[in-house]
């Protein structure tokens, strides 16, 4: 599909900054698409795009993706050139796609259960395990270099980066050193601050609009 023009479906204030982030990280032609979380994304327009009412999503030519991490790996497949995803072969591409699918399989529905108050189930009964676990295992990783694949920045520091940064504001991830640390470097990288700049712009807008 030579065609790399992206729509892009987005809420302002949610995680679907992230994907914003990487687009400009990407430096990647998309055209936005925005909902507000006040109901829009529960809309029959938007269901036909999600059924689940989530953001973010995608659509490139005929194929539509949703989930975050799936986005992260078809964006940055999709452009090469911008080096955030290591290629098949590359000895970085399997911990990459780990660390991808580790942030969907285990990381959220640990925060999830935290977020909720669940009470703990036998780590057998659990995708994650336990949530110390699951975060000992995350400080381990971010101690081995300063980005998640050790010296190499990719499309999961945006993943991760982001979602530390919203998890450590909400208290669901405590704001440990290395965790803190590796905010900062992801988060004051000129794409991030752009995307931050662009998605204030859409809430104030929204704001403006009364959606």
């Amino acid at each position: 599909m030579s065609d790399r023009n992206i729509t892009f479906y987005h809420s302002p204030n949610t995680r679907s900054v992230g994907t914003l982030t990487l687009l400009e990280e990407l430096g990647a032609p998309y055209e936005l698409k925005v909902f507000n979380m006040k109901g829009e994304t529960r809309s029959p327009e938007y269901l036909a795009i999600n059924p689940m009412g989530k953001v973010p999503a995608i659509k490139h030519g005929d194929a539509l993706i949703t989930e975050q991490a799936a986005i992260f790996m078809y964006l940055a497949d999709l452009f090469p050139e911008a080096g955030l995803a290591p290629a098949i072969g590359d000895p970085l591409r399997g911990p990459y796609l780990r660390w991808m699918v580790f942030y969907g399989s285990c990381f959220e529905p640990a925060i999830v259960d935290k977020a909720s108050n669940h009470k703990p189930e036998r780590p057998g009964m659990v995708p994650y395990g336990d949530y110390d676990t699951m975060l000992d295992t995350v400080v381990a990783q971010l101690a081995k270099g300063p980005y998640w694949l050790g010296e190499k920045f990719s499309a999961a520091d945006v993943l991760w980066g982001g979602s530390l940064g919203w998890t450590t504001g909400f208290k669901l991830v405590p704001a440990l050193p290395e965790i803190s640390a590796y905010i900062e470097r992801v988060s004051s990288r000129p794409a991030a601050q752009r995307a931050r700049a662009r998605d204030a712009e859409l809430a104030e807008t929204l704001r403006r609009q009364g959606r």
